[in-house]
């Protein structure tokens, strides 16, 4: 099974795939849009998970510096 790895891995899927006669248009499953990808290859949903972490990266940091500069300090200190 691992033997031949390599040479299917650069293989082709589709050159496994059997030849059918010509099939009626209704009876092949439609295909599925591929998700729209831009700027960096990510999809919208994966560029709001990386906006989201940075807004909590820089209000972390922005509170830590007000901490260590002693703008700001908490009560229990």
């Amino acid at each position: 099974m691992l033997d031949d790895l390599r040479n299917t891995a650069l293989s082709s899927y589709e050159e496994e795939e059997p030849n059918f006669p010509d099939e009626p248009a209704a009876s092949q499953p439609r295909r599925r849009k591929p998700q729209r990808q831009s700027s960096g290859g990510m999809t919208a949903a994966q560029r709001f998970v990386l906006a989201l972490m940075f807004l909590v990266m820089v209000c972390l940091v922005g509170s830590f510096f007000l901490i260590l500069t002693e703008k700001v300090y908490l009560p229990f200190f």
